[in-house]
């Protein structure tokens, strides 16, 4: 089976930045996969892309060196399984709150006896090898998104759900729940305190954790602290980012 990027960067003691895709395109998909993310995420929650487009920017993704992962809309089996089996290696999860979410969710990522995932993986075998099956268990990489107050309530049982491999908070949602404004990069007290909560209940576990950043600075400051797995907005963002920086050059400023 092809190797896990994602994996084998964790395994050699390093971080992961990671690329996020809410634009459903393969050509932005592919594009984003010429620059150096050491893996790229297709967003089936928040990004506007449905099931077909995601196979073809997993496509796109995979003619690159960038590991292909997949956040799906909710915590259902039937979307989980067919991003797996679509090539995703790694699929994000979304208000994971409690034990019996993390068990499910993980559940449909592996195959029996480590969980119930069904075996079809059409282009999972394309991507992966003839050998998918043997490695998949140990290849595919199960993300919780830890962004509730709920969920911080419950983190040491969340994180120790076996075949849990890493968790990701989400600044927005984490920071409406605990009763702020959101904010991608919160400066709440309260909030940054969750985080560093989230933080050591991971490195407790001996879960990978990681998060969403609202900028590349703000990646930066969050691989200082331990993270291991950072996003840096997405291509929507970052498109707009670029319109406005190139903008105020073109004007001066005004």
């Amino acid at each position: 089976m092809r190797e896990n990027g994602v994996r084998k960067i964790w395994r050699e003691g390093g971080a992961v930045v990671n690329g996020w895709l809410a634009i459903a395109s393969s050509y932005s998909a592919e594009v984003m996969a010429h620059e150096a993310f050491d893996s790229i995420t297709v967003d089936l929650q928040h990004g506007m892309v449905d099931f077909q487009a995601g196979i073809a920017m997993l496509q796109a993704i995979g003619t690159r060196p960038p590991t292909p992962l997949a956040r799906v809309p909710w915590n259902d089996p039937a979307i989980i399984m067919k991003m797996l089996d679509a090539g995703a290696y790694g699929i994000v999860c979304p208000m994971v709150n409690n034990r019996a979410e993390c068990e499910k969710f993980v559940g449909a990522c592996r195959y029996a006896p480590l969980g119930y995932r069904s075996f079809g993986p059409a282009r999972g075998l394309l991507y992966g090898g003839a050998d998918y099956f043997k490695h998949a268990n140990d290849s595919i990489i199960a993300f919780a998104m830890i962004e509730t107050r709920e969920a911080m309530g419950n983190l040491d049982a969340i994180m120790s759900t076996p075949g849990l491999d890493a968790i990701y908070v989400g600044p927005n949602d984490l920071s409406i729940s605990l009763g702020y404004q959101a904010s991608a990069d919160p400066q709440d007290k309260e909030v940054l305190q969750a985080i560093d909560t989230i933080h050591a209940a991971a490195l407790r576990n001996k879960v990978i954790p990681g998060i969403h950043c609202a900028s590349g600075a703000m990646a930066r400051r969050m691989l200082a602290k331990g993270f291991k797995f950072c996003t840096i907005m997405n291509d929507a963002r970052l498109l707009s980012a670029g319109c406005k920086a190139e903008l105020a050059a073109a004007r001066g400023g005004n």
